[in-house]
Order: structure tokens, then C-alpha cells, then sequence
């Protein structure tokens, strides 16, 4: 996959807002401060379109990220240990669902987790959610470079086994630092863009 644009659209939280341009939709789901943002940059090559934050619960919308007037990055608020209040929690909740459920431009879901530690029930919730819309997914597990390259096997085995993961269920080991991963992702992201 060859970037040759990207540029960021709109933070939307109501389906008014969303673009209109009929672009087909790749959305990124995971945890706060689970590296969504920097697997953007790394994928399209662009050091900060998308804003890293140390601060959970930054994404307060879904941003939008055209990528080379062909299709749409879709970030979604992150979920988890976000220091909001339950009110906003169960707003992002409602408007994930929208966007989840009734996009007919979403292709496909890359679902983030952090490789060094185990999948929370938020993130099992989301993949069975994920299954039960019958939307193609795509497991990222970030930071690889935070271990040594002898436990990533280890790692992914307790992420197969916590999100209850089919044989059939792609899984990349990621990393925004080295670029592991990088070309598997893109490759993903094509299929399905193109299909």
C-alpha cells in the first residue's frame, strides 16, 4: 500500500456529521492508551495525523482520516480506564453501537490490544460484539517492542485464549517503533478496501 495522501476529516459524534462520500470505512477499536493513534501513523507513514495522547480517554469522537481519497480511517473512542464520567462512557457507547451496527461504508474493524497484558472483558465484549455484527476483524497486538521477541508466542496464546479466538482469526503482532506488522496490516486494510 502506497500513502500518498492522508488527511484528517472531522471528529463526528452523531451520524449527521459523518463524511458523505460514500468511501469505504476501516475503524480501529480498543482500549484507551492501547496505541490506536500511533498504528495509524505508522500505517500511513505520517508521524502524527492522528494524535498520540498520554492521557486516556482523549478520542471523545469518532475521528475521521482520509487516506489517499480512497477510504476512510475511523478512530474510535477508547474504552476501558478513560478517567470519564459513566455518562460519557454510556454516550461513546451509544454512538459506537450507531456507527458499528448501521455504517454501510465500514468494511472492517482492526481491534486493538496491547500485547504485553491480557485482554480485559472490554476488549472480549467488543470482539463478541464485533462477531455478533458479523463485521471482518482484525486483531492488533500493539507494542511487541516492550518484550523480548521469545515471549510474543506466550502473548498471543493468552489473547487467543482470553478473546476466545477461532483458528480462522487473523492476528498481527505490531509494533509502531519497529514497523513489525506494518505490511500484514496494509495488506488487511487493501482486501478489504478494494473488495
Amino acid at each position: 500500500m502506497i500513502i500518498k495522501s492522508s488527511q484528517f476529516v472531522i471528529s463526528a459524534v452523531s451520524k449527521k456529521q459523518y463524511p458523505n462520500e460514500g468511501l469505504p470505512e476501516i475503524a480501529l477499536a480498543g482500549r484507551s492508551n492501547v496505541g490506536k493513534s500511533s498504528l495509524i501513523n505508522k500505517v500511513i507513514n505520517r508521524k502524527n495525523l492522528a494524535r498520540t495522547s498520554g492521557r486516556p480517554g482523549k478520542t471523545q469522537a469518532l475521528n475521521f482520516y482520509r487516506i489517499n481519497e480512497e477510504f476512510f480511517f475511523v478512530d474510535l473512542p477508547g474504552y476501558g480506564f478513560a478517567k470519564v464520567s459513566q455518562k460519557i462512557k454510556e454516550q461513546w457507547a451509544k454512538f459506537i453501537e450507531e456507527y458499528l451496527k448501521g455504517r454501510k461504508e465500514l468494511r472492517g474493524v482492526i481491534q486493538v490490544v496491547d500485547i504485553r497484558h491480557e485482554p480485559t472483558n472490554d476488549d472480549l465484549t467488543m470482539y463478541e460484539w464485533l462477531q455478533f455484527y458479523q463485521l471482518p476483524t482484525l486483531i492488533v497486538a500493539t507494542k511487541a517492542d516492550k518484550i523480548s521477541r521469545g515471549q510474543w508466542q506466550k502473548h498471543t496464546k493468552q489473547i487467543k485464549e482470553k478473546l476466545k479466538l477461532p483458528s480462522s482469526q487473523p492476528l498481527v503482532i505490531f509494533s509502531a517503533e519497529t514497523g513489525q506488522g506494518v505490511e500484514e496490516v496494509q495488506e488487511w486494510i487493501e482486501k478489504f478496501v478494494k473488495s
